[in-house]
Protein backbone atom coordinates (compact mmCIF):
# COMPACT_ATOMS: atom_id res chain seq x y z
CA UNK A 1 0.00 0.00 0.00
CA UNK A 2 2.92 2.35 0.72
CA UNK A 3 4.83 1.79 -2.53
CA UNK A 4 3.41 5.00 -4.07
CA UNK A 5 3.54 7.12 -0.91
CA UNK A 6 5.72 9.75 -2.60
CA UNK A 7 2.73 10.46 -4.87
CA UNK A 8 -0.10 9.62 -2.48
CA UNK A 9 1.08 11.76 0.45
CA UNK A 10 1.14 15.14 -1.35
CA UNK A 11 -2.10 14.27 -3.20
CA UNK A 12 -3.79 13.37 0.10
CA UNK A 13 -2.84 16.76 1.57
CA UNK A 14 -4.40 18.52 -1.43
CA UNK A 15 -7.56 16.39 -1.14
CA UNK A 16 -7.67 17.18 2.59
CA UNK A 17 -7.60 20.94 1.92
CA UNK A 18 -10.30 20.54 -0.75
CA UNK A 19 -12.46 18.25 1.39
CA UNK A 20 -12.33 20.33 4.59
CA UNK A 21 -14.51 23.28 3.44
CA UNK A 22 -16.73 20.95 1.38
CA UNK A 23 -17.50 18.83 4.46
CA UNK A 24 -18.40 21.95 6.44
CA UNK A 25 -20.34 23.55 3.59
CA UNK A 26 -22.43 20.46 2.87
CA UNK A 27 -23.23 20.09 6.59
CA UNK A 28 -24.34 23.73 6.66
CA UNK A 29 -26.44 23.30 3.51
CA UNK A 30 -28.00 20.17 5.02
CA UNK A 31 -29.06 21.98 8.19
CA UNK A 32 -26.91 19.53 10.15
CA UNK A 33 -24.29 20.08 12.88
CA UNK A 34 -21.04 21.23 11.22
CA UNK A 35 -19.10 18.42 12.86
CA UNK A 36 -21.33 15.83 11.14
CA UNK A 37 -19.72 16.78 7.83
CA UNK A 38 -16.24 16.23 9.26
CA UNK A 39 -17.29 12.83 10.65
CA UNK A 40 -18.55 11.81 7.21
CA UNK A 41 -15.29 12.99 5.64
CA UNK A 42 -13.21 10.99 8.12
CA UNK A 43 -15.29 7.82 7.68
CA UNK A 44 -15.38 8.27 3.90
CA UNK A 45 -11.60 8.52 3.83
CA UNK A 46 -10.50 5.91 6.38
CA UNK A 47 -13.26 3.27 6.54
CA UNK A 48 -14.54 3.41 2.96
CA UNK A 49 -10.96 3.90 1.73
CA UNK A 50 -9.88 0.61 3.32
CA UNK A 51 -13.01 -1.32 2.28
CA UNK A 52 -13.28 0.01 -1.28
CA UNK A 53 -11.76 -1.51 -4.40
CA UNK A 54 -11.33 1.94 -5.96
CA UNK A 55 -7.70 3.07 -6.20
CA UNK A 56 -8.45 6.75 -6.73
CA UNK A 57 -12.02 7.38 -5.58
CA UNK A 58 -12.52 9.55 -2.50
CA UNK A 59 -15.71 9.37 -0.43
CA UNK A 60 -17.37 11.82 1.92
CA UNK A 61 -20.56 13.87 2.36
CA UNK A 62 -22.20 14.68 -0.97
CA UNK A 63 -23.95 17.87 -2.04
CA UNK A 64 -26.51 15.80 -3.94
CA UNK A 65 -27.93 14.53 -0.64
CA UNK A 66 -28.07 17.94 1.09
CA UNK A 67 -31.68 18.67 0.14
CA UNK A 68 -32.77 15.16 1.18
CA UNK A 69 -31.01 15.55 4.53
CA UNK A 70 -32.53 18.99 5.14
CA UNK A 71 -36.11 17.89 4.40
CA UNK A 72 -35.70 14.51 6.15
CA UNK A 73 -34.41 16.09 9.37
CA UNK A 74 -37.43 18.40 9.38
CA UNK A 75 -39.96 15.64 8.69
CA UNK A 76 -38.46 13.22 11.22
CA UNK A 77 -38.29 15.84 13.94
CA UNK A 78 -34.80 15.22 15.29
CA UNK A 79 -31.22 14.70 14.17
CA UNK A 80 -30.94 11.47 16.18
CA UNK A 81 -33.87 9.88 14.32
CA UNK A 82 -32.36 10.94 11.00
CA UNK A 83 -29.07 9.24 11.96
CA UNK A 84 -31.02 5.99 12.27
CA UNK A 85 -32.16 6.46 8.66
CA UNK A 86 -28.50 6.85 7.64
CA UNK A 87 -27.62 3.56 9.36
CA UNK A 88 -30.52 1.77 7.64
CA UNK A 89 -29.52 3.27 4.28
CA UNK A 90 -26.07 1.76 4.81
CA UNK A 91 -27.60 -1.64 5.55
CA UNK A 92 -29.63 -1.43 2.32
CA UNK A 93 -26.46 -0.57 0.37
CA UNK A 94 -24.68 -3.55 1.91
CA UNK A 95 -27.52 -5.81 0.74
CA UNK A 96 -27.35 -4.23 -2.74
CA UNK A 97 -23.65 -5.04 -2.87
CA UNK A 98 -24.19 -8.66 -1.86
CA UNK A 99 -26.97 -9.16 -4.45
CA UNK A 100 -24.59 -7.68 -7.07
CA UNK A 101 -26.63 -4.59 -7.95
CA UNK A 102 -23.46 -2.77 -9.03
CA UNK A 103 -24.03 -3.83 -12.65
CA UNK A 104 -26.31 -0.76 -12.94
CA UNK A 105 -23.16 1.35 -13.43
CA UNK A 106 -22.51 -0.24 -16.82
CA UNK A 107 -25.78 1.03 -18.27
CA UNK A 108 -24.50 4.62 -18.43
CA UNK A 109 -23.07 5.49 -21.88
CA UNK A 110 -19.55 6.85 -22.18
CA UNK A 111 -20.86 10.10 -23.70
CA UNK A 112 -23.00 10.73 -20.60
CA UNK A 113 -20.15 9.96 -18.19
CA UNK A 114 -17.83 12.31 -20.09
CA UNK A 115 -20.60 14.92 -20.09
CA UNK A 116 -20.95 14.45 -16.35
CA UNK A 117 -17.23 15.04 -15.79
CA UNK A 118 -17.18 18.10 -18.04
CA UNK A 119 -20.38 19.47 -16.54
CA UNK A 120 -19.03 19.09 -13.03
CA UNK A 121 -15.79 20.76 -14.12
CA UNK A 122 -17.67 23.76 -15.45
CA UNK A 123 -19.93 23.77 -12.38
CA UNK A 124 -16.89 23.80 -10.07
CA UNK A 125 -15.48 26.82 -11.91
CA UNK A 126 -18.79 28.72 -11.88
CA UNK A 127 -19.45 27.93 -8.21
CA UNK A 128 -15.94 28.94 -7.13
CA UNK A 129 -15.80 32.29 -8.96
CA UNK A 130 -17.87 34.05 -6.22
CA UNK A 131 -15.60 32.57 -3.51
CA UNK A 132 -12.54 33.74 -5.46
CA UNK A 133 -14.05 37.24 -5.50
CA UNK A 134 -14.82 37.17 -1.79
CA UNK A 135 -18.60 36.74 -2.15
CA UNK A 136 -19.27 33.78 0.14
CA UNK A 137 -23.04 33.85 0.56
CA UNK A 138 -23.42 30.35 -0.91
CA UNK A 139 -22.06 27.42 1.09
CA UNK A 140 -19.11 25.43 -0.20
CA UNK A 141 -20.25 22.21 -1.85
CA UNK A 142 -23.64 23.46 -3.06
CA UNK A 143 -23.99 22.09 -6.60
CA UNK A 144 -27.62 23.09 -7.24
CA UNK A 145 -28.46 25.66 -9.92
CA UNK A 146 -31.13 27.18 -7.67
CA UNK A 147 -29.07 27.85 -4.56
CA UNK A 148 -30.25 27.51 -1.00
CA UNK A 149 -29.69 31.25 -0.45
CA UNK A 150 -32.29 32.16 -3.11
CA UNK A 151 -29.82 32.97 -5.88
CA UNK A 152 -28.69 30.80 -8.78
CA UNK A 153 -25.28 29.88 -10.17
CA UNK A 154 -25.14 32.82 -12.60
CA UNK A 155 -26.77 35.51 -10.44
CA UNK A 156 -24.29 34.68 -7.70
CA UNK A 157 -21.41 35.49 -10.08
CA UNK A 158 -23.04 38.75 -11.17
CA UNK A 159 -23.62 39.82 -7.57
CA UNK A 160 -20.05 38.87 -6.67
CA UNK A 161 -18.70 41.51 -9.05
CA UNK A 162 -20.76 44.17 -7.26
CA UNK A 163 -19.44 43.40 -3.77
CA UNK A 164 -16.09 41.73 -4.37
CA UNK A 165 -13.31 41.84 -1.76
CA UNK A 166 -9.95 43.11 -3.04
CA UNK A 167 -8.13 41.00 -0.43
CA UNK A 168 -9.80 37.78 -1.62
CA UNK A 169 -9.28 38.68 -5.30
CA UNK A 170 -5.54 39.24 -4.80
CA UNK A 171 -5.19 35.89 -3.02
CA UNK A 172 -7.17 34.06 -5.73
CA UNK A 173 -5.38 35.65 -8.70
CA UNK A 174 -1.88 35.12 -7.29
CA UNK A 175 -2.81 31.55 -6.24
CA UNK A 176 -4.07 30.64 -9.72
CA UNK A 177 -0.89 32.08 -11.27
CA UNK A 178 1.20 30.04 -8.82
CA UNK A 179 -0.71 26.84 -9.65
CA UNK A 180 -0.30 27.37 -13.40
CA UNK A 181 3.41 28.15 -12.96
CA UNK A 182 3.80 25.02 -10.82
CA UNK A 183 1.92 22.77 -13.24
CA UNK A 184 3.41 24.05 -16.51
CA UNK A 185 7.01 24.86 -15.56
CA UNK A 186 8.26 24.08 -12.06
CA UNK A 187 7.05 20.48 -11.80
CA UNK A 188 9.21 19.63 -14.83
CA UNK A 189 12.31 21.34 -13.41
CA UNK A 190 12.97 19.41 -10.22
CA UNK A 191 11.56 16.48 -8.24
CA UNK A 192 11.04 18.70 -5.18
CA UNK A 193 8.19 20.43 -7.01
CA UNK A 194 6.54 17.03 -7.61
CA UNK A 195 6.76 16.17 -3.92
CA UNK A 196 5.52 19.55 -2.66
CA UNK A 197 2.34 20.12 -4.66
CA UNK A 198 1.32 23.63 -5.75
CA UNK A 199 -1.95 23.60 -3.75
CA UNK A 200 -0.04 23.06 -0.51
CA UNK A 201 2.06 26.16 -1.22
CA UNK A 202 -1.09 28.08 -2.18
CA UNK A 203 -2.77 27.24 1.15
CA UNK A 204 0.32 28.32 3.14
CA UNK A 205 0.49 31.52 1.05
CA UNK A 206 -3.21 32.17 1.75
CA UNK A 207 -2.74 31.77 5.51
CA UNK A 208 0.23 34.17 5.47
CA UNK A 209 -1.72 36.74 3.44
CA UNK A 210 -4.68 36.45 5.80
CA UNK A 211 -2.41 37.16 8.80
CA UNK A 212 -0.91 40.17 7.01
CA UNK A 213 -4.38 41.43 6.01
CA UNK A 214 -5.68 41.36 9.59
CA UNK A 215 -3.98 44.68 10.32
CA UNK A 216 -5.30 46.60 7.28
CA UNK A 217 -8.17 47.43 4.92
CA UNK A 218 -7.77 44.17 2.97
CA UNK A 219 -8.76 42.06 5.99
CA UNK A 220 -11.06 39.06 5.35
CA UNK A 221 -14.37 38.54 7.12
CA UNK A 222 -15.37 35.40 9.05
CA UNK A 223 -17.41 34.25 6.02
CA UNK A 224 -14.33 34.38 3.77
CA UNK A 225 -12.26 31.82 5.69
CA UNK A 226 -12.64 28.20 6.77
CA UNK A 227 -14.89 27.85 9.83
CA UNK A 228 -14.02 24.58 11.53
CA UNK A 229 -15.60 23.88 14.96
CA UNK A 230 -12.95 24.27 17.70
CA UNK A 231 -13.52 22.09 20.78
CA UNK A 232 -12.34 23.58 24.08
CA UNK A 233 -10.84 20.28 25.24
CA UNK A 234 -10.79 16.56 24.47
CA UNK A 235 -14.07 16.05 26.29
CA UNK A 236 -15.65 18.76 24.15
CA UNK A 237 -14.37 16.98 21.06
CA UNK A 238 -15.99 13.65 22.00
CA UNK A 239 -19.25 15.38 22.95
CA UNK A 240 -19.69 16.28 19.28
CA UNK A 241 -20.39 12.62 18.44
CA UNK A 242 -24.10 11.72 18.54
CA UNK A 243 -25.74 8.26 18.48
CA UNK A 244 -28.99 7.43 16.62
CA UNK A 245 -32.39 7.11 18.27
CA UNK A 246 -33.06 3.38 17.79
CA UNK A 247 -36.50 3.68 19.38
CA UNK A 248 -37.72 5.03 15.99
CA UNK A 249 -36.91 1.76 14.20
CA UNK A 250 -40.64 1.06 13.68
CA UNK A 251 -41.29 4.48 12.15
CA UNK A 252 -42.24 3.85 8.49
CA UNK A 253 -41.06 7.37 7.56
CA UNK A 254 -37.54 6.48 8.71
CA UNK A 255 -37.52 3.47 6.38
CA UNK A 256 -38.83 5.51 3.44
CA UNK A 257 -36.07 8.08 3.85
CA UNK A 258 -33.50 5.30 4.28
CA UNK A 259 -34.55 3.71 0.97
CA UNK A 260 -34.45 7.07 -0.85
CA UNK A 261 -30.99 7.87 0.55
CA UNK A 262 -29.68 4.40 -0.30
CA UNK A 263 -30.86 4.68 -3.91
CA UNK A 264 -29.61 8.24 -4.47
CA UNK A 265 -26.29 7.63 -2.69
CA UNK A 266 -25.73 4.41 -4.64
CA UNK A 267 -26.47 6.05 -7.98
CA UNK A 268 -24.11 8.96 -7.24
CA UNK A 269 -21.44 6.50 -6.13
CA UNK A 270 -21.76 4.27 -9.19
CA UNK A 271 -21.65 7.29 -11.51
CA UNK A 272 -18.56 8.56 -9.73
CA UNK A 273 -16.91 5.13 -9.92
CA UNK A 274 -17.42 5.05 -13.70
CA UNK A 275 -16.15 8.62 -14.05
CA UNK A 276 -13.11 8.05 -11.81
CA UNK A 277 -12.14 4.91 -13.71
CA UNK A 278 -12.23 6.92 -16.93
CA UNK A 279 -9.92 9.55 -15.40
CA UNK A 280 -7.51 6.94 -14.03
CA UNK A 281 -4.27 7.12 -16.07
CA UNK A 282 -3.76 3.37 -15.46
CA UNK A 283 -7.36 2.55 -16.52
CA UNK A 284 -8.03 0.26 -13.55
CA UNK A 285 -11.54 -1.14 -13.20
CA UNK A 286 -13.30 -0.82 -9.85
CA UNK A 287 -15.61 -3.58 -8.58
CA UNK A 288 -18.96 -1.80 -8.33
CA UNK A 289 -20.45 -4.48 -6.06
CA UNK A 290 -17.59 -4.11 -3.59
CA UNK A 291 -17.95 -0.34 -3.77
CA UNK A 292 -21.61 -0.60 -2.74
CA UNK A 293 -20.58 -2.78 0.21
CA UNK A 294 -17.87 -0.26 1.19
CA UNK A 295 -20.31 2.65 0.97
CA UNK A 296 -22.87 0.70 3.01
CA UNK A 297 -20.31 0.01 5.72
CA UNK A 298 -19.29 3.68 5.70
CA UNK A 299 -22.86 4.90 6.06
CA UNK A 300 -23.59 2.48 8.90
CA UNK A 301 -20.58 3.73 10.89
CA UNK A 302 -21.15 7.38 9.97
CA UNK A 303 -24.78 7.18 11.10
CA UNK A 304 -23.81 5.41 14.34
CA UNK A 305 -21.52 8.25 15.46
CA UNK A 306 -23.41 11.31 14.15
CA UNK A 307 -22.17 11.78 10.59
CA UNK A 308 -23.83 12.75 7.33
CA UNK A 309 -24.56 10.13 4.64
CA UNK A 310 -21.60 9.28 2.40
CA UNK A 311 -21.04 8.71 -1.31
CA UNK A 312 -18.00 8.59 -3.53
CA UNK A 313 -17.53 12.21 -4.67
CA UNK A 314 -16.17 13.30 -8.04
CA UNK A 315 -14.77 16.68 -6.90
CA UNK A 316 -12.46 15.06 -4.33
CA UNK A 317 -11.71 12.09 -6.59
CA UNK A 318 -10.75 14.30 -9.53
CA UNK A 319 -8.59 16.48 -7.27
CA UNK A 320 -6.86 13.31 -6.09
CA UNK A 321 -6.14 12.28 -9.69
CA UNK A 322 -5.21 15.78 -10.86
CA UNK A 323 -2.55 16.16 -8.17
CA UNK A 324 -0.87 12.78 -8.52
CA UNK A 325 -2.71 10.22 -6.36
CA UNK A 326 -1.86 6.62 -7.30
CA UNK A 327 -3.49 4.29 -4.77
CA UNK A 328 -6.22 4.19 -2.11
CA UNK A 329 -3.63 5.29 0.46
CA UNK A 330 -4.27 8.87 -0.63
CA UNK A 331 -7.97 8.68 0.31
CA UNK A 332 -7.17 6.99 3.63
CA UNK A 333 -4.54 9.59 4.56
CA UNK A 334 -6.89 12.48 3.74
CA UNK A 335 -9.39 11.00 6.23
CA UNK A 336 -6.70 10.70 8.89
CA UNK A 337 -5.66 14.32 8.27
CA UNK A 338 -9.26 15.42 8.79
CA UNK A 339 -9.32 13.56 12.11
CA UNK A 340 -5.99 14.96 13.31
CA UNK A 341 -6.83 18.48 12.20
CA UNK A 342 -10.05 18.79 14.21
CA UNK A 343 -8.23 17.48 17.29
CA UNK A 344 -5.06 19.55 17.09
CA UNK A 345 -4.86 22.40 14.55
CA UNK A 346 -8.42 23.67 14.05
CA UNK A 347 -7.36 27.24 14.92
CA UNK A 348 -4.67 27.24 12.21
CA UNK A 349 -7.01 25.76 9.59
CA UNK A 350 -9.51 28.51 10.33
CA UNK A 351 -7.00 30.97 8.88
CA UNK A 352 -7.28 29.43 5.38
CA UNK A 353 -9.06 31.86 2.98
CA UNK A 354 -11.81 30.31 0.88
CA UNK A 355 -10.30 32.24 -2.05
CA UNK A 356 -7.18 30.02 -1.80
CA UNK A 357 -9.31 26.86 -1.95
CA UNK A 358 -11.37 28.37 -4.78
CA UNK A 359 -8.22 28.78 -6.88
CA UNK A 360 -7.34 25.10 -6.38
CA UNK A 361 -10.85 23.97 -7.34
CA UNK A 362 -10.91 26.23 -10.41
CA UNK A 363 -7.78 24.47 -11.70
CA UNK A 364 -9.40 21.08 -10.95
CA UNK A 365 -12.52 22.22 -12.84
CA UNK A 366 -10.46 23.28 -15.85
CA UNK A 367 -8.72 19.90 -15.98
CA UNK A 368 -12.13 18.21 -16.07
CA UNK A 369 -13.55 20.52 -18.76
CA UNK A 370 -10.70 21.14 -21.18
CA UNK A 371 -11.85 22.73 -24.48
CA UNK A 372 -10.16 19.93 -26.48
CA UNK A 373 -12.71 17.45 -25.12
CA UNK A 374 -15.58 19.35 -26.78
CA UNK A 375 -13.84 19.07 -30.16
CA UNK A 376 -13.09 15.39 -29.58
CA UNK A 377 -16.73 14.58 -28.76
CA UNK A 378 -17.98 16.62 -31.73
CA UNK A 379 -15.77 14.67 -34.12
CA UNK A 380 -17.30 11.41 -32.85
CA UNK A 381 -20.67 12.41 -34.34
CA UNK A 382 -24.09 13.50 -33.10
CA UNK A 383 -24.84 10.21 -31.32
CA UNK A 384 -21.97 10.98 -28.93
CA UNK A 385 -21.99 14.78 -28.97
CA UNK A 386 -25.68 15.46 -28.27
CA UNK A 387 -25.94 13.32 -25.06
CA UNK A 388 -22.58 14.81 -23.99
CA UNK A 389 -23.80 18.41 -24.38
CA UNK A 390 -27.26 17.63 -22.98
CA UNK A 391 -25.68 16.18 -19.82
CA UNK A 392 -23.49 19.27 -19.36
CA UNK A 393 -26.40 21.70 -19.78
CA UNK A 394 -28.61 19.59 -17.51
CA UNK A 395 -26.02 19.54 -14.72
CA UNK A 396 -25.39 23.29 -14.99
CA UNK A 397 -29.08 24.21 -14.96
CA UNK A 398 -30.42 21.63 -12.48
CA UNK A 399 -28.31 19.19 -10.47
CA UNK A 400 -26.15 16.11 -10.98
CA UNK A 401 -28.81 13.38 -11.10
CA UNK A 402 -31.28 15.39 -13.21
CA UNK A 403 -28.46 16.31 -15.60
CA UNK A 404 -27.46 12.66 -15.93
CA UNK A 405 -31.11 11.72 -16.55
CA UNK A 406 -31.37 14.29 -19.35
CA UNK A 407 -28.19 12.96 -20.95
CA UNK A 408 -29.48 9.39 -20.62
CA UNK A 409 -32.75 10.36 -22.32
CA UNK A 410 -30.84 11.62 -25.36
CA UNK A 411 -28.58 8.54 -25.26
CA UNK A 412 -31.61 6.23 -25.26
CA UNK A 413 -33.16 8.21 -28.11
CA UNK A 414 -30.10 7.68 -30.30
CA UNK A 415 -29.94 4.01 -29.31
CA UNK A 416 -33.56 3.49 -30.35
CA UNK A 417 -32.96 5.47 -33.53
CA UNK A 418 -29.96 3.31 -34.33
CA UNK A 419 -31.98 0.17 -33.60
CA UNK A 420 -34.83 1.48 -35.79
CA UNK A 421 -32.48 2.01 -38.72
CA UNK A 422 -30.54 -1.23 -38.40
CA UNK A 423 -33.13 -3.91 -37.78
CA UNK A 424 -33.02 -5.19 -41.36
CA UNK A 425 -31.88 -4.49 -44.90
CA UNK A 426 -33.22 -5.14 -48.38
CA UNK A 427 -31.16 -6.99 -50.97
CA UNK A 428 -31.20 -5.76 -54.58
CA UNK A 429 -34.53 -6.09 -56.40
CA UNK A 430 -34.69 -8.47 -59.38
CA UNK A 431 -37.47 -9.50 -61.75
CA UNK A 432 -38.59 -13.13 -62.12
CA UNK A 433 -40.16 -14.70 -65.18
CA UNK A 434 -43.70 -14.03 -64.07
CA UNK A 435 -42.90 -10.32 -63.82
CA UNK A 436 -43.04 -10.17 -60.03
CA UNK A 437 -40.47 -7.99 -58.29
CA UNK A 438 -38.57 -9.91 -55.62
CA UNK A 439 -37.90 -8.08 -52.36
CA UNK A 440 -35.41 -9.92 -50.14
CA UNK A 441 -35.77 -8.68 -46.55
CA UNK A 442 -32.94 -9.83 -44.28
CA UNK A 443 -33.53 -9.39 -40.54
CA UNK A 444 -30.73 -8.44 -38.14
CA UNK A 445 -29.17 -10.72 -35.52
CA UNK A 446 -31.18 -9.17 -32.68
CA UNK A 447 -34.66 -7.85 -33.51
CA UNK A 448 -36.54 -6.24 -30.61
CA UNK A 449 -39.98 -4.68 -30.32
CA UNK A 450 -38.26 -1.30 -30.91
CA UNK A 451 -37.83 -2.45 -34.53
CA UNK A 452 -41.54 -2.98 -35.08
CA UNK A 453 -42.15 0.38 -36.74
CA UNK A 454 -39.28 0.23 -39.24
CA UNK A 455 -40.04 -3.37 -40.32
CA UNK A 456 -43.75 -2.64 -40.67
CA UNK A 457 -43.00 0.46 -42.77
CA UNK A 458 -40.70 -1.54 -45.07
CA UNK A 459 -43.31 -4.26 -45.57
CA UNK A 460 -46.11 -1.76 -46.20
CA UNK A 461 -44.00 0.03 -48.83
CA UNK A 462 -43.61 -3.13 -50.93
CA UNK A 463 -45.74 -2.69 -54.08
CA UNK A 464 -48.56 -4.97 -55.19
CA UNK A 465 -47.87 -8.05 -57.30
CA UNK A 466 -44.52 -8.67 -55.64
CA UNK A 467 -42.74 -11.59 -54.08
CA UNK A 468 -41.30 -11.03 -50.59
CA UNK A 469 -38.59 -13.17 -49.03
CA UNK A 470 -38.34 -12.68 -45.26
CA UNK A 471 -34.94 -14.09 -44.33
CA UNK A 472 -34.31 -14.93 -40.65
CA UNK A 473 -31.11 -16.91 -41.28
CA UNK A 474 -28.89 -14.46 -39.41
CA UNK A 475 -31.28 -13.86 -36.54
CA UNK A 476 -30.66 -15.21 -33.06
CA UNK A 477 -33.56 -13.47 -31.36
CA UNK A 478 -36.76 -11.98 -32.74
CA UNK A 479 -39.32 -10.31 -30.48
CA UNK A 480 -42.84 -11.70 -30.34
CA UNK A 481 -44.24 -8.35 -31.57
CA UNK A 482 -42.17 -8.58 -34.77
CA UNK A 483 -43.09 -12.23 -35.40
CA UNK A 484 -46.73 -11.27 -35.01
CA UNK A 485 -46.37 -8.43 -37.53
CA UNK A 486 -44.81 -10.79 -40.07
CA UNK A 487 -47.57 -13.39 -39.55
CA UNK A 488 -50.28 -10.74 -39.94
CA UNK A 489 -48.58 -9.36 -43.04
CA UNK A 490 -48.52 -12.82 -44.62
CA UNK A 491 -52.24 -13.25 -43.94
CA UNK A 492 -53.10 -9.90 -45.57
CA UNK A 493 -50.58 -10.14 -48.41
CA UNK A 494 -53.01 -12.11 -50.57
CA UNK A 495 -55.27 -9.05 -50.88
CA UNK A 496 -52.36 -7.27 -52.68
CA UNK A 497 -51.33 -10.29 -54.72
CA UNK A 498 -48.08 -10.49 -52.77
CA UNK A 499 -46.35 -13.83 -52.34
CA UNK A 500 -44.57 -14.25 -49.01
CA UNK A 501 -41.73 -16.69 -48.53
CA UNK A 502 -40.10 -17.12 -45.11
CA UNK A 503 -36.64 -18.55 -44.51
CA UNK A 504 -35.95 -20.08 -41.06
CA UNK A 505 -38.93 -18.18 -39.71
CA UNK A 506 -40.32 -21.22 -37.87
CA UNK A 507 -36.99 -22.18 -36.34
CA UNK A 508 -37.40 -23.52 -32.79
CA UNK A 509 -35.25 -20.70 -31.39
CA UNK A 510 -38.15 -18.26 -31.84
CA UNK A 511 -40.84 -18.44 -29.20
CA UNK A 512 -43.95 -17.19 -30.99
CA UNK A 513 -46.63 -17.53 -28.37
CA UNK A 514 -45.65 -18.25 -24.79
CA UNK A 515 -49.19 -18.82 -23.56
CA UNK A 516 -50.21 -21.27 -26.29
CA UNK A 517 -46.81 -22.92 -26.56
CA UNK A 518 -46.89 -22.37 -30.34
CA UNK A 519 -43.60 -21.98 -32.21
Amino acid sequence: MFKEIKNDLPASIVVFFVALPLCLGIALASGAPLFSGIIAGIIGGVIVGFASDSSLGVSGPAAGLAVIVLSATTSLGSWEVFLLAVVLAGVIQLVMGFVKAGFIAYFFPSSVIKGMLTGIGLLIILKQIPHALGYDNDTEGDDLFLQLNGENTFSSIVNAYDVFSMGAVLIAVISIMMLILWDVFLIKKHKIFQLIQGPIVVVVFGIMMNIVYQQGWLSLTAEQVVNLPVPENLNGFFNQFIIPDFSAITNIEVWKIAVIMAIVASLETLLCVEATDKLDPDKRITSTDRELKAQGLGNIISGLIGGLPITQVIVRSSANIAFGGKTKLSAILHGLFLLLSVISIANILNLIPLASLASILIIVGYKLAKPALFKQMYLLGWEQFVPFIATIIGILLTDLLVGISIGMAFGIFYTLRHSYNNSHYLKNIMTVEEGHEVHHLVLAEEVSFFNKASILKTLNDIPRHSRVIIDCSNSKSIAHDVLEIIDNYESNAKTKDIIVEKIHFNDSKYLYNLNLGKK
